[in-house]
């Protein structure tokens, strides 16, 4: 009855268009009546300390650096340093794409923002060159989740607030997965292109290439700086976003000049209005998530997954299946926000090792991206591309199979997250 309750309200609130956040404060009031324990106290005291976290002021920084990174140049150039690499090849724009997804992934850690700035850049790009423009947005929205799974990611911080687990094992831990998505691309991008006649650009000089990877080496420093801070301990996750943010201020603003000190305070507004949204449902959740405990939710999800406990792998394709589902109709942080609480019990009980946990959900909830009928990311790039929902809904099904084909490697081999997890983490 608890879990009827629970799935009921979350729902119906959601039917009425009532914003996730708010869905989840009704589901905790209706916990919270139906238990007999209703008190306003207990919601005020526990979205205060949902918000309250240190590990969460990553998040403010990281949108900052997303923001900045787009206005002042440092996106361009990792697009340009791709072209300069592979763009003269057969469906060159494409791999630009891919390489291009996996390098802005180590700088911003937003889908939505690399979205936008590689739809704008390279969409117009492939079309003129003859790529079809609804599989060119795929390729693009496609790329763009790997953003989430590369460190600096958002997602990992939301996950590993609400769930407990190491950010910076999370972090490290996502770095060859993000490479295997982005080579699921490329495989998949291979076999469509070929039969497709296009005009590819001119191969450079290595005159050309070296001044390309000159300017941008100051956009490509961001990566270094972060991955090695993190491995040696220098400094914490959240010390690494206002690393990024600096940083991406220092050279938009003195090396490249492309960002005015003007443009500063709108740039810092739009990263707030994003880090209020995210804050807000952190918040919402946790409120939820206390309920979720006081009625032991997960006891019962345990019972209903009790069948499957013994074999690890058929086990997580139960949860994947689970998390796909949800993710086909909610969006990233809501997902990780309400499953978090709820699965990680059965997890830990089952002995799945939570960061290799974490990194599958991360994946899978970023997937959910570009799914309709949700599909934000698709929505963002339908917006900036200007073509229909259902044009480029056709070009993303082959992508988003390769991710799928991915996620389920994964799932067969757990030593492709844990063997390079134990190098980074020594």
């Amino acid at each position: 009855m608890t879990l009827a309750i629970f799935l009921g309200s979350l729902m119906g609130s959601m039917a009425l268009g009532m914003p996730i956040a708010f869905a989840l404060l009704v589901v905790s009031v209706s916990l919270m009546f139906y238990l007999d324990l209703f008190d306003a106290q207990i919601i005020a005291q526990n979205l205060l300390n949902g918000a309250d976290s240190f590990p969460l002021m990553a998040v403010p920084f990281f949108m900052l650096a997303g923001e900045v990174m787009n206005v002042g140049g440092l996106s361009k150039r990792i697009v340009n340093i791709a072209m300069a690499l592979v763009g003269h090849k057969r469906g060159g724009l494409g791999y630009v794409a891919i390489i291009a997804s996996c390098l802005l992934a180590s700088l911003s850690g937003s889908a939505v923002a690399d979205a936008a700035a590689l739809a704008a850049l390279l969409v117009p790009m492939m079309v003129l060159a003859g790529h079809n423009r609804g599989r060119s947005a795929g390729l693009i929205a496609a790329g763009s989740i790997i953003a989430p799974v590369i460190p600096p990611s958002i997602g990992f911080i939301v996950f590993g607030v609400a769930s407990g687990v190491s950010i910076s094992k999370l972090f490290l831990a996502g770095i060859v997965p993000g490479l295997m998505l982005g080579a699921g691309l490329a495989v998949a991008w291979w076999f469509i292109s070929r039969r497709e006649i296009v005009e590819t650009p001119p191969k450079r000089s290595r005159a050309e290439v070296l001044r390309t990877l000159l300017d941008g080496s100051w956009a490509m420093g961001l990566p270094l700086i972060i991955i090695l801070g993190l491995k040696f301990g220098i400094f914490t996750p959240t010390e690494a976003a206002v690393v990024a943010a600096v940083y991406s201020l220092f050279v938009s603003l003195v090396i490249y000049r492309e960002m005015k000190i003007s443009q500063l305070y709108e740039v810092i507004l739009s990263s707030a209005r994003t880090t209020s949204v995210v804050m807000l449902l952190v918040a919402a959740a946790m409120v939820s998530s206390w309920l979720v405990t006081i009625a032991d939710l997960p006891g019962q999800l345990a019972e209903l997954l009790a069948p499957f406990m013994d074999n690890q792998t058929l086990l997580l394709l139960v949860m994947m299946a689970l998390i796909i589902l949800v993710g086909t109709v909610m969006d990233m942080t809501p997902t990780i926000l309400i499953l978090t609480p709820v699965l990680m019990p059965a997890v830990i009980q089952a002995g799945i090792d939570p960061v290799y946990f974490g990194v599958l959900f991360l994946i899978n909830t970023a997937i959910g991206l570009i799914t309709p009928p949700v599909g934000t990311v698709l929505n963002v790039v339908c917006g900036v591309a200007k073509l229909d929902f259902e044009e480029i809904v056709r070009g993303v099904w082959p992508f988003m199979l390769a991710q799928f084909a991915v996620l389920f490697l994964l799932v067969l081999f757990p030593q492709l997250v844990l063997g390079p997890l134990k190098f980074f983490t020594g």
